[in-house]
């Protein structure tokens, strides 16, 4: 049994000592019968939430209106959550109300997918009532139940449909790819935040071209805010090499086959965290003149080595190309230069203020620019010494002299 498993083995025999029933469940028992590393552990009982803080005195009511309580065991935190029934979706999204039940059937009767509705005791004996190991062993997605009930009840199990062909490399069950096909329209109904959560874990999946495949014929792109949400783009990628592109690399090429005048608003309508939005522009800055030019020193210290390698790897599939050895040969001409980023000058700026004895002002950015190129191009090393008589020879910096450098 995997190790994650076994440190949580005593939340269930507690629970059990107790009188209640208690199992592992959802996607740590999939993966664990898939062979697959299994990131944390989730596991359901017949107590109720006030119960389960009866039998654990180290608590965190992190989600108790829906019956899940975290509980604390040597440093970890566990989702230990009831037994539950939901009824009455509203919205697509959501139940209106939560019933805490005592059959464990009846709690895996509610959930998505058969492959995410087994359960396993703490000796490894598999609860499989809707034969979620079979369709494991079919490589099939399909519903617990009706399609058509479980994607109306919430309509983000659409995206998670695709999602796990896409980590899984799983087909869908024919009635399962009629219904996706049929309520794509209700992916409308849900917040671009869920739907962007997905989207990245989709283009995260070992076998993504087969999710867009689906994804486009169920026409759920037409309900992405952006970017992956037109046809052409999403055939273009499916037609070349992305095989060795990761998630950020991924955004890059489709904001770049776009060509959208304003990509930051094409970004913004994904709510993208802006950080990563910063560097997908910036990467699409860069892109945009690799693409009629060679790398020299001075841009490839510009964009530094992520941007560069990001840049590069969009390159090479661009042309058809795997870039599996992009990496390696940027990384070895970083390792060639002097400095790989300003911080590393062996001056600051308070040094040139000092030697020069000038007020501070947008003469100082040119000068460390120029200085960069100096080093970058071994023209000075990267000593204090020789950088002081450099800057010395610079001259007035407030001169015209200056100005042309």
């Amino acid at each position: 049994m995997d190790r994650l498993f076994i440190q949580a083995k005593p939340i269930i025999e507690r629970l059990k000592a107790a009188g209640y029933e208690a199992y592992y469940v959802g996607g740590a028992v999939r993966d664990y019968i898939l062979k697959r590393e299994i990131d944390d552990v989730d596991i359901a009982t017949s107590a109720t939430p006030l119960e389960i803080k009866s039998v654990f005195s180290n608590t965190v009511d992190v989600g108790i209106e829906h019956g899940t309580i975290l509980v604390i065991h040597e440093r970890r935190g566990y989702e230990v959550t009831t037994f539950r029934a939901e009824t009455n979706y509203v919205d697509y999204r959501r139940p209106e109300s939560v019933t805490f039940i005592r059959s464990l059937k009846d709690d895996l009767r509610r959930r998505d997918f058969t492959i995410n509705a087994i359960a396993m005791d703490e000796e490894g004996v598999m609860i499989d009532p809707f034969n979620g190991r079979e369709a494991i062993k079919k490589k099939c997605i399909k519903t617990v139940g009706s399609p058509t009930e479980r994607f109306g009840e919430d309509a983000l199990r659409l995206m998670r449909a695709v999602r796990f062909v896409s980590q899984l490399g799983f087909k869908l069950d024919n009635r399962t790819e009629e219904a996706l096909i049929q309520q794509a329209p209700l992916l409308q109904y849900i917040a671009i935040e869920r739907i962007f959560l997905e989207m990245e874990k989709l283009l995260k999946g070992k076998h993504v071209k087969r999710a867009l495949k689906i994804a486009r014929k169920a026409k759920l792109n037409d309900y992405w805010p952006s970017i992956f949400n037109q046809e052409q783009t999403i055939e273009q990628i499916i037609n070349m090499p992305i095989e060795g592109l990761d998630l950020m690399e991924l955004w890059l090429l489709a904001l770049y086959l776009e060509k959208a005048k304003e990509p930051q608003k094409q970004l913004k309508k994904w709510k993208m965290p802006t950080k990563d939005m910063k560097t997908l522009l910036r990467a699409l800055t860069f892109l945009n003149w690799r693409k009629d030019n060679n790398w020299t020193n001075i841009q490839l210290y510009r964009a530094g080595k992520e941007i560069a390698v990001m840049v590069e790897k969009i390159v090479c599939v661009l042309h058809h190309e795997k870039p599996q050895a992009i990496t390696v040969k940027i990384y070895e001409k970083f390792a060639e230069f002097p400095i790989t980023e300003r911080s590393q000058l062996a001056i600051t700026g308070t040094d040139v203020l000092e030697w020069t004895r000038k007020t501070p002002g947008p003469w100082i950015s040119q000068l460390f620019t120029q200085l960069e190129e100096e080093i970058l191009n071994k023209k000075i090393p990267n000593e204090r010494e020789m950088i002081r008589r450099w800057v010395e020879k610079w001259g007035n910096p407030s001169s015209d002299k200056c100005s042309k450098h």
